[in-house]
């Protein structure tokens, strides 16, 4: 069964609403010190039980596991900034060293608490069992028996899905909160962990004291228009190469070649053989186009893999597909994302919210049509309602908000942020000219959220430090790649 990794690859982006109050009842608790890969440092780790439907608090219990990653100098022990996953379906906690080195200078003053939301990582995680037997390399997707592949992983999950939407879930998080005994947050959220952090502004903002949105997914829009960005993403990136001497020269043909192989994979995959990423094996390699996009999508998510792609693509359309499969070979292991939570989240929160508009503009793009046909398959099976046109109300607030873009992010544009800060009356917008998804992950963002952070204003922050550098240059073949440049071609952006 490769269900979990088709929906992993094609729609992962980045949501069942309950009645009555979003404080959870008292939970039991547990703690004690403990050590996550990548970090050296000791932390402090623990769990909450909280009643896994707050309607039922004498029904069935969860854990809520959580981090703390204390602070160097604990100047404010009451306070501390909570960094919140992407996915949905992500765990925070797997994410501790990303999140360690991207806020260290926040880490100075005050402690960083990770959460793993309801349905990821250690509290009580929604995934589906697979079958190996299968090789990825050989697996075609569109074979996959939709129906029966889906009500197997819901048959395999020891929960009520219906009880692992967002809003749920942030009553998980302020549980947390005042069993550690905070009485102030300054929350991050990436991705679809924006959806997390606003909901935080809308319900508790009591207790917030300065929020960042990275990468943003405003309230207003579904996150299956995710589909329509990967599309931007690649426009982007070719006409990236065509505006760069040295990648225009060596790929003249970019365009023409990534339409001639995407043409010729709508007509069906492509069955060929390849060196084994892994054992360097002679295998057997079926490539279909949901493959090819997924790969390319993935791809662009970071700088340093998104400079590869120029040479994958010429080198796949002339029939040597070893760097594609380079590429294909980071997501054969899937990419993290609980995929049970992930569907009760996005059949709870976004499916039901796409306009007539936009499935005519996702129809007339194959990556999009593809993530909402596979998510409509799974919503049809999946037991939770959806949630109340309320949900979708941009956020009103005066709280100091700072949100960021990267100016070539696949999946949430930068347009996005202006969206979701139309009712924020102290906000500002940051666009990272050459950062993709996650800035704060890939430029001198940390160190502006850590000054937003101190100071509890945007207001002087000297983002200049987002506009720094050339744009990263191409690979040209297999083991070089060209001399960073600025990029020259007037960046125009991309139209629907």
């Amino acid at each position: 069964m490769r269900l979990t990794h088709f929906f992993a690859i094609i729609s992962a982006a980045f949501m069942a609403a309950v009645s009555g109050s979003l404080i959870a009842d008292e939970p039991v608790s547990d703690e004690n010190s403990c050590y996550v890969d990548g970090l050296s440092d000791r932390l402090r780790c623990g769990y909450i039980t909280v009643a896994e439907n707050p309607q039922k608090p004498n029904g069935r219990r969860i854990q809520i596991h959580f981090v703390v990653i204390p602070a160097i100098k604990n100047i404010y022990p009451d306070q501390a900034f909570l960094a919140i996953s992407g996915g949905p379906g992500q765990s925070a906690i797997d994410q501790a060293p990303v999140f360690e080195r991207a806020f260290g200078k926040v880490r100075q003053q005050r402690d960083i608490l990770l959460i793993d939301q309801r349905g990821t990582g250690r509290s009580n995680i929604l995934e589906c069992n697979e079958d190996e037997i299968i090789s990825p390399l050989e697996f075609a997707y569109e074979e996959i028996a939709s129906a029966d592949e889906i009500q197997a992983c819901l048959n395999s999950m020891d929960a009520d899905v219906s009880q692992y939407g967002s809003e749920t879930a942030l009553a998980d998080f302020e549980a947390v909160r005042r069993h550690l005994g905070y009485t102030t947050l300054h929350v991050y959220g990436v991705s679809y962990g924006s959806r997390m952090a606003q909901l935080y502004m809308r319900h508790f903002p009591e207790v917030l004291a300065t929020v960042t949105l990275d990468g943003v997914v405003p309230m207003q829009q579904s996150v299956l228009a995710v589909g329509l960005a990967v599309d931007r993403g690649l426009e982007l990136l070719i006409r990236d190469c065509e505006g760069t001497p040295a990648c225009h020269s060596q790929f003249p043909q970019l365009r023409d070649r990534f339409a001639q192989l995407d043409s010729r994979l709508a007509e069906g995959p492509i069955r060929t053989e390849v060196f084994h990423p892994m054992t360097g094996e002679r295998t057997p390699f079926v490539l279909t186009r949901d493959k090819f996009l997924g790969a390319l999508r993935m791809s662009m998510y970071a700088q340093n893999i998104r400079q590869l792609l120029p040479l994958a693509i010429d080198q796949a359309a002339v029939k040597n597909y070893q760097p594609l499969l380079g590429l294909f070979s980071l997501t054969m292991e899937g990419i993290g994302l609980a995929m049970g939570m992930h569907n009760s989240v996005v059949c709870g929160e976004d499916i039901h919210r796409l306009s007539d508009t936009m499935l005519q503009q996702m129809a007339d793009s194959y990556i999009s049509s593809l993530l909402v046909d596979s998510m409509s398959a799974a919503c049809d099976q999946w037991p939770i309602e959806s949630v109340g046109e309320a949900f979708s109300a941009p956020i009103v607030s005066a709280l100091p908000t700072l949100l960021l873009s990267g100016a070539l992010d696949p999946a949430t544009p930068p347009d996005w942020a202006d969206m979701a800060m139309v009712d924020m009356t102290n906000a500002v917008h940051l666009v990272a000219t050459d950062a993709t998804h996650g800035v704060a992950m890939q430029s001198c963002a940390g160190d502006l959220i850590a000054d937003l952070v101190e100071q509890s204003s945007w207001q002087n922050l000297d983002s200049s430090c987002l506009e720094e550098g050339a744009r990263g240059g191409f690979y040209l073949n297999a083991s070089s790649v060209e001399a960073a440049t600025e990029i020259l071609s007037v960046q125009q952006e991309p139209q629907p």
